[in-house]
């Protein structure tokens, strides 16, 4: 199967729920950062390389045509579908299907998450089903999951305590496969994703980062400062910002902790251009009872005391504390520290990069979503994928300046 290229978006609702606002304009054009939301959502699927579109619109269609036309000024192809404001959403798709590749992208028009459509599609492939959309954790939600990631229940009632997931609008579609499942044109989507799941008809990929929304004014407001462009770099503590203790040991008092000077000095250098710093590190110590918490807390306190000395500012510090076989979430490679970080700093993490020393931390970017910088020599990572390979590889972390002002120059200017 070929990897889609083509999205259609659904933008013909009426929006109630963002009244008064949408007295005046549709919903996708409702303003966030002076761009409408709905360019934010093609222009993530451009990053991705798809950038033919089909916009299935209704209320007050005019505006979104008007302002993007064929979509020629970003590189895009823009077809529409127009329908009158009374079609359902299932009408839409239906009426546009002979605009529509087979397979294609659907997407809601108020909704923006991060994700890896390489990795979305490996899944939609992997699972086979007629199509895969992702989901989010959420209780109580509307989706039941089965083992390997297809959907077994799914019921918008919310009354089965098995449903602990919701899908947030953005979907791979099989679009022959699809349609098949329609009982008639004139229907709600979400009736269509009813029967096929009780057909197991539907997989799903689970969204473990934030996902924001403009469904109402207040969360409208919190995606707008999501999508808002940001100078926040992650980076690792020990072997970059510190030196490294031997293999088995720990920085287990203030006393034993060497700052890296190159480090410091990129690390002004960078405050000086408004950047900004969240901290990420492993601390097995802890678990090992090598490290005391009390310990831990001080090094940090006193760390941070002289990065606020000498100009940086580190928003936070984010450590899993946990033995490498508790099999936790938070423990790189696994990305569960940058996801709680991209919570909390409304950080899209697309739009970052996280500095290591290890290979780990390579492939704790890569599951994470954000590109990596890494602090050593090319040798130490012959064992990682093509996908898990760093952005940039320097001896030092000056010598890393010239690609990181590159990657935040090309990748926030939103």
């Amino acid at each position: 199967m070929k990897k889609p290229s083509q999205a259609a978006i659904l933008c013909g609702g009426l929006g109630s729920r963002l009244r008064p606002y949408t007295d005046q304009m549709p919903k996708p054009m409702i303003p966030c950062n002076g761009k409408p939301f709905l360019w934010y959502l093609l222009h993530q699927l451009a990053e991705q390389g798809v950038n033919r579109f089909v916009l299935l619109t209704g209320y007050l269609a005019e505006q979104i045509e008007n302002y993007f036309g064929n979509g020629a000024e970003w590189n895009w192809e823009i077809q529409y579908s127009v329908g009158p404001v009374e079609w359902d959403t299932g009408k839409r798709i239906w009426e546009a299907r002979e605009q529509l590749d087979d397979p294609f992208i659907l997407l809601y028009a108020d909704n923006y998450a991060s994700y890896s459509l390489d990795k979305v599609f490996e899944h939609h492939e992997t699972n086979a089903r007629p199509l895969t959309f992702m989901v989010a954790q959420k209780s109580p939600g509307n989706i039941a999951l089965d083992e390997v990631g297809n959907v077994k229940i799914y019921d918008n009632d919310r009354s089965n305590l098995e449903l602990i997931y919701v899908e947030i609008g953005y979907m791979i579609v099989n679009k022959d496969q699809t349609l098949n499942f329609f009982e008639r044109p004139d229907c709600s989507f979400s009736s269509v994703l009813r029967v096929m799941a009780a057909e197991q008809g539907i997989s799903a990929w689970i969204q473990r980062d934030s996902y924001h929304s403009i469904s109402d004014p207040e969360r409208w407001r919190k995606a707008e400062q999501y999508l808002k462009s940001k100078k926040i770099i992650f980076i690792d503590r020990d072997g970059v910002i510190n030196k490294r203790p031997p293999k088995g040991q720990y920085v287990s008092k203030w006393e034993e902790f060497e700052w890296i000077e190159e480090t410091l000095e990129a690390m002004k250098v960078l405050s000086v251009d408004g950047f900004k710093f969240i901290v990420i590190s492993n601390q097995a110590g802890v678990a090992r009872n090598m490290v005391k918490v009390a310990d831990l807390e001080k090094i940090h306190i006193e760390m941070k005391a002289k990065f606020h000395e000498t100009g940086i500012d580190i928003l936070n510090i984010y450590v899993c504390p946990h033995h490498w076989d508790d099999n936790c979430d938070c423990r790189k490679p696994k990305p569960g520290m940058f996801h709680q970080a991209s919570r909390e700093w409304l950080v899209m993490l697309s739009k970052t990069l996280f500095i290591g020393d290890d290979p780990r931390d390579c492939q704790a970017a890569y599951n994470a979503g954000c590109k990596s910088v890494f602090v050593g020599e090319h040798a130490e990572l012959n064992d990682l994928s093509d996908k898990e390979q760093p952005m940039n590889v320097s001896a030092n972390l000056c010598d890393a300046l010239p690609a990181i002002r590159d990657f935040f120059r090309e990748n926030n200017t939103l």
